[in-house]
Order: C-alpha cells, then structure tokens, then sequence
C-alpha cells in the first residue's frame, strides 16, 4: 500500500530536518511524502529543496499561509497514497511506523483510523500518557494525536479538515466526523510516534476564549454525535438530582466508608 506523508510547515525549518529524517529511515519504501509551506518567512524552503535533491520522493509544495487544517488539505489533495499520514514539522516517527500500519489495514478492511502509543521529548522527555480510546472518550476530548492513518477516500467522503477550526482542535473534529457515522480504531500497541514539546506552540497559544469558541463549534456541527455519547441536558440533570440524592443518603456514605476502609486494608 503507498502512503502518502502530509508535512505542514509554518515557520518550523529548525525542526524539519528532524521530522523528515525519521520519514527517510521508513522499512516500508512505497511511500512519498509532502511538504507544505505554509507561507513561511524563515528558510523552510532552503531545507525542503534539500531533501527533494537528496530524495525525490520528498515533494515541495507552497501556499499562502491559510492555517493548519487547510495546509493539510492541500497536501492530501495532492497526494497519491491510499493511506495518509499528517505528521507535524516538529515531530518524528519510528522506522517502522509505516510498515506497521499497512500491516495493520492489510489485515482489517473495516478499520478507519490506526495510531499508536507515543512518547514526549524536547522539554519534556517520558511516556506520553493517553486515554484508550472509545467513542465516549472522545466526546469528552480528543485521544488519539495528529500523526495516525486513514483513508484519503475517508477523507474525500467527509470533505476534509475544517478549515473553520482557525484556532486548533481540528484534529480532533476530523476524527469525530470520520467515526460518528460507524468504523473501527486500531491503536499499535508500541512506541512509534515522537511528540516535541517545546515552550511555545499551538496547544499552549490557545487561550481559554479561542477554545472555548472552537468547541461551541464543534458542539453544533456535530450535535447528533455529543448527544448519542454523552445524552441530552435533561438525561444529565436527570443524573445529577440522582448523584445528589445518593450523596444524601446516610446509608450510601456510610456503605462508600467501608469500601474505602476494606480497600485500604488490602493495600
């Protein structure tokens, strides 16, 4: 299966060497992989032209800056692959992230996205920590990072990212709309992603009225999703008067004592 690897590059030359070292060292060769400058001001260029000398499966590609979620779009819809990969200019893959991953489709024709377990480095070095996923968890938040696979008729069907989610979160409105309608998740169980933390990025410039509005969207784009997973706001005030009653109850905290009490014993 041919993958296509989709780069966006805002301002992030210093890092890019990194990223596309790591999609050089692949052990799966039929791939290409697609940088798209977003308009940059630095040298991202000037790096990228080194690498299509170096290999021409690496592909230039320039737009005037229009924000993450259309720089992906347009290297999708360049992109030749079956399988796309969006991978950040500031972060780097496994050599065998590839390979897994079509083996992985290979064996599952129902599976929509496939992923992977994750570790941070830069500012932050460990385990990166992230929920399991299921449907219900990522109505509550996004679980499952940037850099997995899926289909480029996938995302053909549901027209894109959200060229709307100016402010971030459009990762996780992309997998909400490729999997509310039905399909499976695959998570790789082995350390294939590399995730940068560095001081100053996206996530840490979103400010709390920047989120708040991307999430009011997402909320009203895909209210049939929010209110299969999480039920309306009469079911949830229905739960919440049935909580309070319990916390109530003498005879409920009394039981909850004791199970805290037997639980510490065992310890």
């Amino acid at each position: 299966m041919f993958v296509s690897i989709v780069v966006p590059c805002y301002n992030q030359a210093s890092y890019l060497d990194d990223a596309l070292q790591s999609v050089l060292d692949q052990d799966h060769n039929l791939w290409e992989c697609i940088i798209v400058d977003d308009g940059s001001t630095d040298h991202t260029k000037e790096v990228s032209n080194a690498w299509e000398n170096k290999d021409p499966r690496f592909i230039y590609v320039h737009q005037n800056n229009a924000g993450l979620a259309a720089a992906r779009n347009f290297g999708i819809q360049n992109a030749k692959g079956e399988l796309i990969l969006p991978l950040d200019s500031d972060d780097k893959i496994s050599s065998d992230y590839l390979s897994l991953g079509v083996g992985v489709y290979r064996n599952n024709k129902e599976v929509k996205i496939v992923y992977c377990l994750a570790e941070k480095f830069g500012l932050v070095n460990g385990f990166w920590n992230i929920d399991d996923f299921s449907l219900r968890k990522l109505a509550d938040k996004n679980s499952i990072f940037c850099t997995a696979f899926f289909k480029k008729s996938e995302w053909v069907n549901v027209g894109g990212y959200d060229i709307n989610m100016i402010y971030g979160l459009e990762d996780w409105e992309f997998w909400i709309h490729l999997l509310k309608h039905g399909g499976t998740v695959h998570r790789i169980d082995k350390i294939c992603f590399f995730y940068r933390v560095k001081q100053v990025s996206m996530i840490t410039q979103l400010s709390h009225e920047k989120k708040e509005k991307m999430l009011r969207y997402v909320n009203i784009k895909h209210a049939d999703f929010f209110v299969e997973q999480l039920g309306t706001v009469k079911e949830k005030n229905r739960e919440l008067i049935s909580l309070k009653k319990k916390l109530n109850s003498k005879t409920f905290l009394i039981k909850s004592l004791i199970k805290l009490i037997i639980k510490s014993l065992k310890k």
